[in-house]
């Protein structure tokens, strides 16, 4: 899966962070610390050998011993600031106080005791240095779904329990299934429920705002692993499934954020700036509607069959347009 802007950055400002106070480490030893290769440790050192402070001139850049990584030592020599303590003027923290008052009062927090003792240390700490600017925020989120099912789903995670769910996917198809509820994630403005489904003998993630009923069950979840995942897992690899038929598509570089956001098996960059991207696809549906939404930026899609199908619903939909306009 093509790595996320974001997650590169935390990497690399913890780079420096690391090496400011460690001196020289051993590029397979940084490797290992930060979960990558030796040949990203590389890449990411190159990326903060041109980073620094507004001016970028040379005087203005981090620096490293050049001679030490010609021997596989990274040794910083030059931090430009990023490792001293972050100062937040009162306008910044009381934003920050009003995101984790939001981030507290989320089911997704309330559901993990672990997380939610967490984010109310930092927010009584953050709070307290703020002062009386932190008392005048008051944070009201909006509903995500039904607050019953949220309710149940929340119960559920907190007690142990098993949930039975009326679900509605995104093709429009409702069923009912008993499901031994993991945790709750968010991503792009929505909530999902990871959880190990007893119908289909896996692992799925149910949309909670397509969740038309749930109700928590007497039986007691059972331990499927999947709550020892991560947290901050990309939700849509949480519903990839290496069993699931895989297709191939080609991208217009304007569509390379779709390397980033779903879940890849590979990507690869192509000679003419385009970008080929395989994947596994357990909802055809969402592929088929990724595929409308980005039309002029897709280069090929295969299987051809993939293709067809949605050429048949564009096809369709000019049609609908057509017996509108002419009735």
């Amino acid at each position: 899966m093509a790595e996320r802007a974001d997650d590169r950055l935390v990497r690399l400002l913890g780079l420096v962070a690391f090496l400011d106070g460690a001196g020289p480490v051993r590029v397979e030893e940084l490797a290992e610390r930060f979960g990558v290769t030796p040949r990203q440790v590389r890449e990411d050192v190159d990326a903060l050998w041109v980073s620094g402070t507004p001016g970028y001139m040379p005087d203005d850049l981090i620096d490293f011993d050049a001679f030490s990584l010609d021997g596989g030592l990274v040794s910083i020599t030059q931090t430009r600031g990023m490792t001293r303590p972050l100062r937040l003027g009162t306008r910044e923290a009381v934003a920050l106080v009003a995101a984790l008052r939001a981030m507290h009062a989320s089911p997704a927090v309330q559901a993990d005791r672990r997380r939610a003792g967490v984010v109310a240390s930092a927010l009584d700490k953050l709070s307290a240095a703020t002062g009386e600017a932190a008392s005048a925020v008051d944070v009201e989120l909006a509903g995500e779904g039904d607050p019953q099912v949220v309710a149940a789903v929340t119960e559920a995670l907190s007690a142990g329990r098993r949930l039975h769910l009326r679900y509605v996917n995104a093709a429009d198809v409702t069923s009912e299934r008993d499901v031994d509820p993991a945790r709750l994630v968010t991503q792009d403005g929505a909530m999902y429920l990871v959880a190990w489904c007893l119908r289909a003998g896996g692992r799925r993630t149910f949309r909670l705002d397509r969740v038309l009923a749930a109700r928590v069950l007497d039986d007691a979840a059972a331990d499927h692993g999947l709550a020892a995942e991560g947290a901050d897992e990309d939700v849509w690899a949480s519903v990839a499934d290496a069993r699931a038929p895989s297709a191939t598509l080609v991208l217009a570089s304007a569509a390379r954020w779709v390397a980033e956001e779903v879940p890849a098996e590979s990507v690869r960059d192509l000679p003419d700036g385009s970008v080929e991207v395989r994947l596994r696809v357990t909802n055809p549906a969402w592929l088929r509607r990724l595929l409308l939404a980005n039309a002029p930026d897709v280069v090929s899609v295969s299987p051809p069959q993939v293709a067809e199908e949605v050429a048949a619903l564009a096809r369709d939909a000019l049609a609908a347009y057509g017996r509108t306009a002419n009735p």
